[in-house]
């Protein structure tokens, strides 16, 4: 039996459905929302980062949480944007970077891991909510 031949963009395209996630960056904090399977029950669990990382991949794009968990003790862990897993994101607050990945971030402590807020105008904070809000109306109507 011969395998099916199929394009780069049909490859790409699979599994690929929009998401109605607000943008965010790597150097933002965020709030993920992910559904934990424990036994026969399931719950929301919120895990509280910062994008340290962004891997844009067409069905396969990934991004890296950081977050200091307990005792001081870093946790890093890496999401699949297009994950059923993930129910939510929440942008807490913007980073002012200057680089597409923040490893440098892993051998810094304390004060000195901490990423610049970006501070914006209420003009830019505007134009980014009707941004948001036409991506999520133009998603609705791609869903009928």
């Amino acid at each position: 039996m011969k395998a099916q031949k199929l394009t780069k963009e049909t490859i790409s395209a699979l599994g690929v459905t929009p998401r109605a996630f607000p943008e965010f960056a790597v150097g933002d904090s965020i709030a993920l929302s992910q559904w934990i399977t424990e036994g026969d029950k399931k719950r929301l669990q919120v895990f509280e980062g910062d994008v340290i990382a962004f891997s844009n991949n067409g069905a396969s794009t990934t991004f890296i949480l950081r977050k200091i968990g307990a005792n001081s003790v870093a946790v890093e862990r890496i999401f699949p944007y297009y994950s059923p897993v993930i129910d939510s994101i929440k942008v807490l607050k913007r980073g002012d970077v200057r680089r597409a990945k923040l490893f440098y971030v892993r051998d810094r402590v304390g004060r000195k891991a901490r990423i610049k807020e970006l501070v914006l105008t209420k003009e830019e904070r505007a134009l980014q909510a009707e941004k948001h809000n036409e991506k999520v109306a133009n998603q609705a109507i791609s869903k009928d």
